[in-house]
């Protein structure tokens, strides 16, 4: 089996106030709009976060994005006015950070450890 696209859905309760959160999280507004109470946004070549008004299931997503600089993009929510956990290893795997949307939607921020680290 071939995997060519990946869509990861976030239910959110209250749409509009998501779209401007998650538009700040990305640091753009949403590539499309999928209907009045969905966005989508590309994260890499086919790769896509969309996230959908859904009060029924608002908050138990979880997702985890793999980043090229864990520091720079915590960094960058901070400035941005949204805090992130402190920056943790995972020994032998990982650097991880976490933040939460308003619904509560868990978001891992995740960064290879180099093979000497």
């Amino acid at each position: 089996m071939a995997i060519y696209f990946l869509f990861s859905g976030i239910a959110v309760a209250d749409y509009d106030s998501a779209l401007a959160w998650y538009t700040r999280f990305f640091g753009r507004s949403p590539d499309t709009i999928v209907a009045e109470n969905e966005a989508m946004w590309q994260v890499t070549d086919g790769g896509y976060i969309y996230v959908v008004g859904d009060a029924t299931r608002a908050g138990k997503s979880l997702l985890t994005l793999m980043v090229d600089d864990l520091e720079i993009h915590v960094t960058d929510l901070k400035q941005k006015g949204l805090e992130t956990s402190a920056i943790e290893t995972v020994p032998g795997l990982y650097r991880k950070a976490e933040i939460t949307d308003p619904d509560g939607n868990r978001i891992s921020l995740g960064q290879e450890l180099d093979i000497d680290t």
